[in-house]
């Protein structure tokens, strides 16, 4: 089975990307979802993470608000969260091996901080999902409570776009509208069946 690693800095259309793939009958593991669980009430990450944070869960699930502005600009902390974040997060060999029993001759792995963790190492193949930094700058601006500050905060924490395309297999270019974005999808799909069958 091939794993494809996807990646695309913020703003960039990867979860809209990550959506094509399963529309294509591609099974997508999406980490921030993931993370989410964890954090959520009565999930393995929030005694941990108040342990290392003090003071960053309300209720009895971590307020990622608080958590991201302890770690935002502040490295260590950001690996420190990490190395308690990544051991948690079992579900991505369960995943595969369901994909695998499924039959699938291929999987996604939708991971956010794919070459900034060395995740690339892991997947067979990596699909960046790009746009010119004026539409990534317009689209993440338009979500609630961001802010020019954040959104710098959060690129410089992120491989730069130009370093991730260098390092990709495969780019999906989401500025040119959805049905360029899921032909490119599709035309990603083909190769890789392709050279599976010609190895």
């Amino acid at each position: 089975m091939i794993v494809i690693g996807l990646t695309g800095s913020i703003g960039m259309g990867k979860s809209t990307t990550a959506k094509m793939f399963e529309e294509e009958g591609v099974p997508v593991y999406d980490a921030d979802a993931e993370v989410h669980r964890l954090y959520a009430k009565g999930g393995a990450g929030v005694a941990p993470v108040e342990a290392a944070f003090p003071g960053v869960t309300r209720d009895g699930a971590v307020d990622r608000e608080e958590l991201g502005k302890r770690v935002l600009n502040n490295p260590e902390a950001l690996r420190r969260l990490q190395s308690i974040v990544y051991p948690l997060m079992q579900s991505r060999q369960g995943f595969l091996e369901k994909a695998r029993a499924d039959g699938k001759d291929m999987a996604v792995l939708d991971i956010p901080l794919l070459f900034e963790t060395g995740g690339e190492k892991n997947v067979d193949a990596v699909v960046v999902a790009s746009a010119p930094a004026e539409i990534q700058r317009r689209r993440v601006l338009e979500r609630e409570g961001m802010t020019e500050e954040k959104l710098n905060a959060i690129l410089a924490k992120q491989l730069p776009d130009a370093e991730k395309r260098q390092r990709a297999d495969f780019i999906v270019e989401t500025g040119e509208g959805f049905d360029a974005a899921r032909a490119q999808v599709r035309q990603i799909i083909a190769a890789l069946r392709a050279r599976q069958k010609a190895s």
